[in-house]
């Protein structure tokens, strides 16, 4: 499955020069895959602090660096997209729900993303999940989580709007013997996985059995979400914030006191500077893509690869889900159309 055109330079050369905070998404792929381990991750940017072997991995595997979307396309679903895919390709799009109360009561909108995780690890599917979960010590910071128990499934279930490198723990699970993972990611860091399976990094892609990606419109910095917009602009204690969440503004829901609310276009002064530099909304190159999208109680759900959509639909005979179709006169595929279209523009 390998894809022509990736780039094959040094650090120095070609990635050196996209480590900026306008550029670089933060992924940590590079970091991972680096052969020679020369490169740190620090304040969630990737560091030259070894000699460089010119292997140029580390270029190959950036989802901004020189990446052929159509090419990659063809590799994993069999084709490229076509007139009228304005979020990519797909087989089916569905609104959905979870069935299982405990899932039902920690998670973000219709809990499918942690449902299907919690299917495929009890099936054996799976033999672990890498997620995001809370930082205990950093009120609402997100960190990159190796899911190896139903309980730790279900506990990292909801959704975290600061940045968390994920693709960091490709590591560990190597070095734990997993033998097949699922793995939960934002657009690029989907895409870094593909890109990391195009060329053949074996140890680190035949180990993904399937990728489900999160819609992002942008993650927040740390700093700002939590101690400029939270605790100054609104004036909560991040300590007592239960959730977070975007349904047209940003919703704080704190504990035992209600909600607070703020426009998304104030909220959005506070967006991490990268998001100008990602074109892709729905994680276009996922097996499975999820989202709120405004929606209370479901999830948004495009089932975009044959593995992804048996996945989801094994699920679904298992009783785990609920499920609604959605049509393209509904002003919920116009939502998404229109905000992809936005996305892909450099607009959030």
């Amino acid at each position: 499955m390998m894809v022509r055109g990736l780039a094959k330079r040094g650090f120095e050369e070609s990635l050196g020069r996209y480590v900026l905070p306008s550029l670089c998404m933060g992924c940590a792929a590079c970091v991972t895959v680096c052969p020679a381990e020369c490169l740190k991750y620090v304040d969630e940017r990737p560091i030259l602090s070894g000699e460089c072997i010119s292997c140029g991995i580390c270029s190959s595997v950036c989802p901004r660096y020189g990446s052929p979307a159509r090419e990659m396309e063809k590799a994993f679903f069999g084709r490229e997209r076509i007139t009228g895919e304005e979020f990519g390709i797909y087989r089916r799009v569905v609104v959905a729900r979870t069935k299982n109360d405990d899932i039902r009561r920690v998670c973000q909108d219709g809990g499918v993303v942690t449902s299907l995780l919690l299917y495929a690890f009890e099936e054996g599917i799976i033999d672990g999940a890498i997620v995001s979960d809370r930082d205990e010590e950093s009120p609402l910071k997100a960190y990159p989580k190796l899911a190896e128990s139903a309980e730790e499934i279900i506990r990292s279930a909801g959704t975290r709007y600061t940045y968390s490198p994920n693709i960091l723990l490709l590591k560990d699970a190597v070095a734990q013997g997993k033998r097949s993972i699922g793995f939960v990611g934002t657009p690029c860091q989907i895409q870094a996985i593909r890109k990391i399976q195009a060329i053949h990094l074996r140890k680190y892609g035949e180990i993904v059995n399937f990728t489900i990606g999160i819609f992002c419109g942008g993650c927040f910095s740390y700093n700002g979400l939590v101690n400029e917009l939270i605790r100054k602009k609104m004036g909560i204690d991040p300590k007592d914030v239960e959730k977070v969440n975007i349904k047209g503004e940003l919703i704080v829901k704190i504990l035992n006191k209600g909600t607070k609310t703020i426009s998304l276009k104030e909220a959005k002064k506070y967006l991490s500077g990268c998001v100008s530099n990602c074109m892709d909304f729905s994680a276009e190159l996922a097996d499975i893509s999820a989202g709120g999208l405004g929606l209370e109680g479901w999830t948004l759900t495009i089932l975009r690869s044959e593995k992804g959509e048996d996945l989801f639909d094994e699920a679904v005979s298992k009783g785990l889900l609920e499920t609604k179709s959605v049509s393209k006169d509904s002003n919920l595929w116009r939502l998404l159309v229109r905000i992809s279209r936005r996305k892909r523009r450099g607009f959030v």
